[in-house]
């Protein structure tokens, strides 16, 4: 498959290799994301997203090829320090902190020398606002997936890593979830990166989708030219 011309990329991936053991997940991946972009990776379970998520956050090590960051190679970087150098990532599954507070889970994010959430984080969730001192475990699915979104978001990244955000979460909260992202990269000037397998949050928040299948992108479209009926054909099992 050849790649749509995104030069200047903030975010680069080539010949990429990843593996559990012996078992071979992403092979001979590359990937090229511009500053601002809004990218959806769709795939059906097994198909190799997660994977690719973990080893761009550092949780998987290449086996081969290379990782670069607003000019900055970080293939061997702990994930630590891409945080650092400007990734953030929300897993799959949302994973907050359930006895600490809303704040005090974005005060987990937040970088050295900051010494509050904030304000804009909850001017893009105004619930976060008004439960910050409700227990992150006693929140709805939909309020814990904007809770670890604020808590990302709160490392000042450049690019953020979503992994399948809208699982387990009621329709009218997924719509309303794409139309923040757009809002948080127009007003931070963000990238984002978001693994999928809900086409209509996909085609509704993306400027570009890629299909991933068995560890390898079968598919790439941007803008006008993304064909809905095309890519479910491909998610279609």
């Amino acid at each position: 498959m050849d790649n749509l011309n995104l030069d200047p990329s903030l975010l680069s991936v080539s010949g990429l290799d990843v593996a559990y053991g012996q078992s071979q997940v992403i092979e001979n991946l590359s990937l090229e994301i511009k500053p601002h972009e809004i990218v959806a990776i769709l795939g059906l379970n097994g198909m190799g997203k997660t994977t690719l998520m973990k080893a761009l956050i550092g949780l998987l090590p290449a086996k081969r090829g290379s990782i670069v960051l607003g000019g900055k190679d970080v293939t061997h970087q702990e994930p630590f320090e891409r945080v650092l150098d400007g990734l953030a990532y929300v897993p799959q599954g949302r994973m907050v902190f359930p006895k600490l507070t809303v704040e005090e889970n974005i005060i987990t994010g937040m970088r050295d020398g900051d010494r509050e959430p904030p304000e804009e984080l909850y001017r893009f969730f105004p619930v976060l606002k008004e439960m910050r001192k409700r227990r992150g475990g006693n929140l709805s699915g939909g309020q814990q997936q904007q809770l670890v979104i604020a808590r990302a978001l709160a490392s000042h990244p450049k690019v953020l890593l979503l992994d399948e955000p809208t699982e387990g979460i009621q329709p009218s909260i997924i719509k309303e979830l794409a139309e923040v992202l757009k809002e948080i990269r127009d007003q931070r000037g963000l990238t984002i990166v978001v693994s999928e397998q809900v086409l209509s949050f996909a085609l509704s928040v993306a400027d570009r989708v890629l299909v991933i299948d068995r560890g390898r992108f079968v598919h790439e479209a941007a803008g006008k030219d993304i064909d809905e009926r095309a890519v479910a054909k491909l998610l279609s099992i």
